[in-house]
């Protein structure tokens, strides 16, 4: 018979980044998601039907710089 293995810790939440957020670091230069968040937090104050032209406009910009990532 076989020794049972002995017990792993178990792996806690992430652990916050620089400047208390969680997630990967953003390298210098790159948008600050704030200006991204408040889009979106703005769209509580307007109607349902103006929150598709800020998705799109969204959607298009991830486009965008996806298309700058070069191809393996």
């Amino acid at each position: 018979m076989t020794e049972p293995s002995r017990p792993h810790p178990v792996p806690g939440p992430p652990r916050p980044g620089p400047g208390g957020a969680a997630g990967p670091v953003r390298p210098a230069g790159d948008p600050a998601p704030d200006g991204i968040a408040g889009r979106f937090a703005a769209l509580a104050q307007r109607p349902v039907g103006e929150h598709v032209a800020v998705f799109e406009a969204e959607h298009d910009r991830l486009t965008r710089e996806l298309g700058t990532i070069d191809q393996l």
